[in-house]
């Protein structure tokens, strides 16, 4: 039978643990040194890399419910114009285009039938599939003076779209591209989501030029017109407004009547008009009518200072 070295037990075990620390240990904490050093190269390649891809990821926008495609535009008539019932409606049949038409019974309306468009056709509208919103009962212009008659104008159109089967409006456009803030509430208040202006103040209201929408920095009750057509419109001025239609920008387009005999200043002959439908079908854009932006934008947020966005453009023009 093997025996024990000599030597008292205490002994060797302290010699064991001497051997070790002079030998086992060193290696260890070696190889223990190596692998702590590759670790820390692996994660500080790790962090290095999330960073990139965080840097390269846009902030996300609450005002953003799905991604907005390039080539996104919608179509607006104001004014209740004949020409919309008799010369858009086919014509946008045709190409399978939505839009909105803005309902006023201002001007003439209730007495002139050559120049407006009946409730009658009016419901037709509504029947093919296109939006139907307010545009104030008597084309009233909505400022601080006037605002505290914005309910009635808005229940008027309310309640003749009621008498004749068709849904409360949800967006509307402002009479004469006057506007206030103001007016938010009782909007709201209405059922209103989105609200069109033209394109004041950041371009003259004569020349019909304007910018696309910027969700998130609009005010959704403060959409700008990237484009009011006007008779002297050529296809060039057209498609100046619709390219704007990308990286995230809508171009909302405002017609009249088209023609528009009661107010030729605002007018667009039928062949350009044909021309510009032509050229959003042939270029592949997606034509809507603007309560369909509410699959795309969250009309519930808003910027904290609706007016910024405006200066901030209106400086941009200034600095060109």
């Amino acid at each position: 039978m093997d025996k024990w070295p000599a030597g008292d037990m205490t002994d060797w075990n302290s010699r064991i643990v001497k051997t070790g620390r002079r030998f086992l240990w060193p290696r260890v904490a070696k190889l223990l040194n190596q692998e702590f050093i590759v670790m820390r190269f692996v994660l500080l390649a790790f962090l290095t890399l999330s960073m990139n891809c965080a840097a390269d990821e846009p902030t996300a926008n609450p005002a953003i419910r799905k991604p907005i495609p390039d080539r996104l535009v919608v179509l607006t008539f104001d004014d209740s114009a004949k020409s919309h019932y008799t010369i858009a409606r086919p014509l946008l049949k045709e190409y399978g285009f939505g839009a909105t038409f803005f309902i006023t019974e201002g001007f003439d309306f209730k007495d002139n039938k050559k120049d407006y468009m009946t409730w009658e056709e009016i419901l037709e509208l509504h029947e093919d599939g296109f939006e139907i919103g307010n545009h104030t009962r008597d084309h009233l212009g909505i400022t601080d003076a006037t605002v505290n008659r914005l309910a009635e104008q808005l229940d008027g159109i309310a309640m003749q779209c009621k008498a004749h089967g068709i849904p409360t409006p949800v967006t509307f456009a402002w009479p004469g591209n006057a506007m206030t803030p103001a007016a938010f509430d009782i909007l709201k208040q209405h059922g209103i989501q989105f609200a069109r202006r033209g394109g004041a103040p950041e371009y003259p209201y004569e020349e019909g030029r304007g910018f696309a929408f910027e969700p998130g920095s609009d005010h959704p009750l403060m959409l700008p017109s990237a484009g009011d057509a006007r008779p002297t419109w050529t296809l060039h001025d057209f498609i100046r407004a619709a390219e704007q239609a990308r990286d995230g920008h809508i171009a909302i387009l405002q017609f009249h009547g088209v023609p528009d005999t009661a107010h030729d200043w605002v007018s667009s002959n039928q062949q350009n008009f044909e021309a510009y439908l032509k050229y959003l079908k042939l270029e592949d854009y997606r034509v809507l009518a603007l309560r369909d932006l509410r699959e795309y934008v969250n009309s519930s947020v808003e910027p904290a200072d609706h007016n910024a966005i405006i200066e901030a453009r209106k400086l941009r023009l200034k600095q060109k």
